[in-house]
């Protein structure tokens, strides 16, 4: 599969005015949704927030959230003193394929919200996930839903899909990490509302919490070289047939992204359970 319409999710398409354009009309949704229509409260805004405007230059940022609602992004950064309208600040995230871009009006108004097309199934070496590295090579923030689909249900952290592991590990520049557990967009976009569909638009007066944490450090080349370890004392398993990665064959790369994920799901749990917690 080729490309879908990559050229539209470039800065300089048309001057950037589509982009700027289609940014400030979502973001001004989000706001809305999340500050007018609905109540959000924000735990650790500022971490989210320093990262966003004044990481270092060229270092990416990977924030990784629980997905609880088809509404989750963009409204999740539609809280008070977030730059949602700001083009050049806004995120890329990873977007299903067959959901977001099922036609070609769909697929350029997404490409213009900085969302890159991502196939079910397709694993992780798939096409659109060299083009994520791109961005994360550029220094740029990247949000991903690791669970890889809504679940609307009070339940522990579901095991992470290994595409947002492979990201981490194979970007040039170690990503920022940041966790981010949210609730309450289950309500104000509950998938059975009416005959087991949503609702047409966005419920209100619906409380949103929203829980950052701290950035989770990876020393990716130890990683490696414990991964090469493990790796060695394991029996034969079904190989999806992906490239070398540096020295590291299939089953190191197996036991690299399982490493990661499994830090990455054990640190949402704990903000899931924290957020449970009644404030005293």
């Amino acid at each position: 599969m080729g490309r879908i319409m990559e050229w539209a999710g470039r800065p300089n398409h048309l001057g950037g005015l589509p982009r700027k354009t289609v940014i400030m009309a979502v973001g001004t949704f989000a706001k809305a949704v999340a500050s007018l229509l609905n109540s959000t409260s924000v735990d650790n805004a500022d971490t989210l927030l320093n990262l966003v405007r004044s990481r270092p230059p060229g270092v990416p940022l990977i924030t990784v959230s629980n997905h609880m609602s088809t509404l989750d992004d963009p409204v999740m950064w539609g809280f008070k003193g977030f730059p949602t309208c700001n083009a050049d600040l806004q995120r890329w995230v990873l977007a299903a394929e067959d959901i977001c871009f099922k036609n070609p009006v769909l697929s350029y108004f997404f490409r213009l919200g900085k969302c890159i097309p991502i196939t079910r199934g397709g694993g992780i070496y798939q096409e659109h996930m060299n083009e994520a590295l791109d961005r994360l090579s550029n220094g740029d923030w990247l949000h991903t839903f690791p669970e890889g689909k809504v679940c609307q249900e009070d339940e522990p952290i579901r095991r992470l899909k290994w595409g947002t592991a492979s990201l981490i590990a194979r970007a040039p520049v170690t990503p920022i990490v940041l966790p981010i557990f949210h609730h309450g967009f289950q309500k104000v976009m509950p998938e059975n509302y009416i005959f087991g569909k949503r609702p047409p638009i966005p419920l209100w007066k619906k409380d949103i919490k929203i829980i950052v944490g701290e950035p989770i450090e990876f020393d990716i080349p130890k990683l490696k070289q414990t991964a090469l370890l493990t790796s060695k004392d394991l029996l034969p398993f079904q190989k999806y047939g992906w490239p070398p990665f540096g020295e590291m064959d299939e089953v190191a790369q197996r036991c690299l992204y399982i490493d990661i994920s499994e830090r990455i799901q054990s640190v949402l749990e704990r903000l899931r359970i924290l957020g449970r917690k009644p404030k005293l």
